[in-house]
């Protein structure tokens, strides 16, 4: 499928049946597999044959649609996991260990940044977090010897900072560590983060590429371009032989295509299991099957409810990269010319106490943890999914206590902003 548009990929990629074969990808809802002898089983658990043995390492469904968001981001290797949380630590965690350095945009998912500054810190590992906006040389004084790699998200989730990923991918390389770039609000449709120097890619699978509120779910891609063995005294989990695989060293066997995601499925999936289900699977097939479609739609809502809001005396604030005019409207044409997402942040006058009011005023729009749906959503963060960021942090991230984050769905326009309207004249 390499030589296909992105929208034939979305509905075809990843699956090929062959003569009289299912035209969907089957379900293999099996958590074991059959094998005639003992020594067929024991060239899999050596990683000398391609195959499956058990679901909580692989799942054919699940390397199918694997397989899908690998030819969409135009990588070499994916994985799915249980979540995008799973995804982001899995990709972290696969190449930093105890005593381990990161560097990290500051304006990241909550849930992200409370996965790296408290969780993986009790386990060791240290991160430095600096603004998406930072200069060259800030950017420099972030890292550290024991610096393994470089992690942002192309769109934040909800301060919608547009990455410099050109500028973050220069600074990574400089120091001989991959650019990891979660990639979950832009979508491969909008943004290929392969093409502009990053080396990993996460998803939070959740979100548009399901589409629908149907499964949890996450992904991880390997571009299969950086040389772990050029720096194979940074990365000895790659480099170096892995006893619980009888010495196996998974940038030789592998190679640079297949080295990183052959070591987070065998090793990490192995033993933390946030296996996918086989059914989770196959419903976000489903949903990729019209993404190209669906963020046309999700983006052309963001830009109207953006330009309606930016007008409104009730708001004091807007941001949506999409908006000319937009701090980073410009990146946001330079990286995602076809549209952003369809997700806008803006602030409610008045602060926190009226953001929460204008809240319960919605109709169409529901109140939900989620967003990047195919119904349209509202969050107040600092009340949710960044409540347990301080002042200090909540501000390092871009989330005020009067930012309300607006997911826009597949609705009419009209109808969400005359929701919108309503809601803002109550206070």
């Amino acid at each position: 499928m390499s030589n296909y548009k992105i929208e034939t990929k979305c509905v075809q990629g990843g699956y090929t049946p062959g003569n009289g074969e299912p035209r969907q990808i089957p379900i293999v809802q099996s958590t074991t597999f059959h094998y005639d002898t003992s020594e067929d089983m024991a060239k899999l658990f050596d990683l000398e044959a391609s195959g499956y043995f058990y679901s909580r390492l692989q799942n054919p469904t699940c390397d199918t649609v694997a397989a899908k968001i690998c030819e969409l981001e135009g990588g070499s290797a994916a994985m799915l996991t249980s979540s995008g949380q799973a995804a982001n630590f899995y990709a972290v965690f696969n190449i930093a260990n105890c005593g381990d350095h990161v560097v990290s945009s500051s304006t990241i998912y909550g849930g992200t940044f409370n996965l790296f500054a408290v969780t993986m810190k009790k386990m060791g590992i240290d991160f430095t977090f600096v603004s998406p906006d930072c200069t060259a040389e800030e950017l420099e004084a972030a890292f550290k010897p024991n610096t393994k790699a470089v992690f942002g998200e192309t769109i934040a989730n909800p301060a919608l900072t547009v990455l410099d990923i050109e500028k973050f991918a220069k600074a990574a390389h400089a120091h001989g560590v991959p650019l990891i770039i979660d990639n979950t609000f832009a979508t491969p449709v909008n943004c290929r983060p392969f093409e502009w120097g990053a080396d990993i890619v996460t998803h939070s699978t959740t979100k548009y590429m399901d589409g629908h509120g149907a499964a949890v779910g996450g992904c991880i891609v390997d571009s299969g371009k950086f040389d772990w063995m050029a720096q194979k005294e940074k990365f000895p989990g790659l480099c170096t032989p892995d006893d619980s695989y009888h010495g196996i060293v998974y940038a030789e066997k592998f190679g640079l295509g297949g080295a990183f995601i052959t070591k987070a499925t065998a090793q990490l999936m192995r033993d933390f299991g946030s296996t996918p289900a086989p059914q989770s699977a196959f419903l976000l097939n489903l949903g990729l099957e019209s993404l190209h479609v669906r963020m046309e739609r999700h983006c052309a809502n963001g830009l109207a409810v953006a330009t309606f809001l930016k007008s409104h005396p009730n708001v004091t604030w807007v941001t949506y990269a999409g908006l000319e005019g937009d701090k980073y409207y410009d990146l946001a044409q330079k990286y995602m010319p076809k549209g952003t997402c369809g997700v806008v942040s803006f602030g409610v006058k008045g602060g926190r106490a009226a953001a929460e009011k204008f809240m319960k005023h919605l109709k169409l729009a529901a109140i939900e943890t989620h967003v990047a749906d195919a119904r349209t959503c509202c969050l107040h963060p600092a009340s949710a999914t960044h409540r347990q960021m301080n002042d200090e942090e909540l501000l390092a991230a871009g989330v005020s206590g009067d930012l309300v984050r607006y997911s826009c769905g597949l609705e009419n326009a009209e109808d969400l902003i005359a929701d919108l309207k309503q809601a803002l004249e109550s206070i």
